[in-house]
């Protein structure tokens, strides 16, 4: 197969797989006795044309960053991370029990030491995995998926028996103290003149978007960042030249597992202000897609991100105020997943080919 050159490859394949999937969602829309023009419209309006949507789609698109990210450091050591919901609900309980615990002067200091929580039980969930494909050979797939639901597990107990105040029906924490509260986008200066009214979105989306600048330096510009992907691309090659096999999975795992857990500053800590069953809302597998679209690198994670918070406030808008049911933009999602994933050799092939025919610099190699 040819390749593409490497600026076809970042931006065109994906949007060609974009493109194919909108094409396809529209035909489901025609289906089912819709208008696609009308969707659209919906979701651009309810999602883009005003500060509340706005503060809603950065809400999505800052937990989409967070899952994305683990799955994207994963991914170049060669190890597919499917962990990252049950480690962002247990960086939500890292975040909680350090906010419900600790007697904080300002929401600051309570921000740094929820972050160093959420990082620490993300990691701790990810570890237990990470040591078993290093040291037993157990595939990271399989006990990834596994903790998920040991997590959620966890999660019940911990709400029901452990954490839910008495006297409280609902399987939740009490609500976080005055302190312990991050500021939502309406409440910094100057973004308070454009977001007037409450809305989710809140401070860790520039945490976020921090950890994309970092996570670029880490594995671009940094000697662990180069054994990483070193050992992702050829593992006997990196053993050959003296990698540790163990440490990198490790290592690997542990950062991903963090990065995930940390999400949870963003619903658990800013949107909902206490800690609620299921708080991570599927944002983990979220991530997954995100980092196929994102083509695995940081700055392309962002805008997928984007992309799919622009997914889920437009489908709920969709819901809300047309006869489209909200499951469609699940259904959206899935075909994004299929086009950047399974078919990703599809589209591949196609622009390979017409790359060809126009005399477009295909190179000869293997994709």
């Amino acid at each position: 197969m040819e390749r593409l050159p490497r600026w076809a490859d970042l931006t065109l394949v994906p949007l060609v797989s974009l493109l194919l999937a909108a094409a396809i969602a529209a035909l489901m829309i025609l289906a089912i006795g819709q208008d696609p023009r009308e969707a659209i419209s919906t979701m651009i309006q309810g999602s883009l044309m005003d500060a509340r949507g706005w503060g809603y789609t950065l809400y999505y698109t800052t937990s989409f960053i967070f899952t994305g990210l683990a799955v994207t450091v994963a991914f170049h050591a060669s190890l597919f991370n499917i962990g990252g919901e049950g480690q962002a609900q247990l960086g939500g309980l890292g975040v909680a029990l350090c906010c419900l615990m600790l007697p904080w002067p300002h929401w600051s200091l309570a921000l740094i030491g929820a972050a160093i929580a959420a990082a620490l039980f993300g990691a701790a969930w990810a570890a237990i995995p990470a040591w078993l494909q290093a040291r037993r050979g157990s595939h990271i797939v399989i006990t990834t998926i596994m903790f998920n639901y040991i997590a959620a597990s966890l999660m019940i107990y911990m709400l029901v028996d452990v954490l839910r105040p008495p006297g409280q029906q609902d399987p939740s924490t009490a609500y976080f103290p005055p302190a312990a509260q991050i500021p939502s986008l309406n409440e910094i200066p100057l973004l308070n003149l454009i977001f007037t009214r409450p809305v989710p979105a809140n401070i860790t989306l520039f945490i976020a978007l921090a950890l994309a600048v970092a996570v670029w330096l880490l594995l671009w510009r940094s000697r662990l960042g180069f054994q990483i992907r070193a050992f992702g691309k050829s593992e006997p090659a990196a053993r050959y030249a003296g990698i540790s096999a163990t440490r990198i999975t490790m290592i690997a795992m542990l950062i991903s597992g963090g990065l995930a857990g940390m999400m949870a500053l963003n619903n658990v800590m800013g949107e909902a202000g206490r800690l609620v069953g299921n708080s991570a809302s599927g944002a983990g597998f979220i991530g997954i897609a995100v980092a196929l679209m994102g083509r695995n690198h940081p700055f392309g994670v962002v805008l997928a991100a984007f992309l799919f918070g622009f997914l889920f406030q437009g489908g709920a808008e969709l819901g809300l105020w047309t006869r489209i049911p909200i499951e469609m933009r699940i259904v959206v999602q899935g075909l994004v997943i299929l086009f950047t994933g399974a078919l990703d050799v599809m589209v591949r092939m196609l622009l390979s080919r017409v790359f060809a025919l126009f005399g477009g610099g295909v190179q000869k190699g293997v994709a």
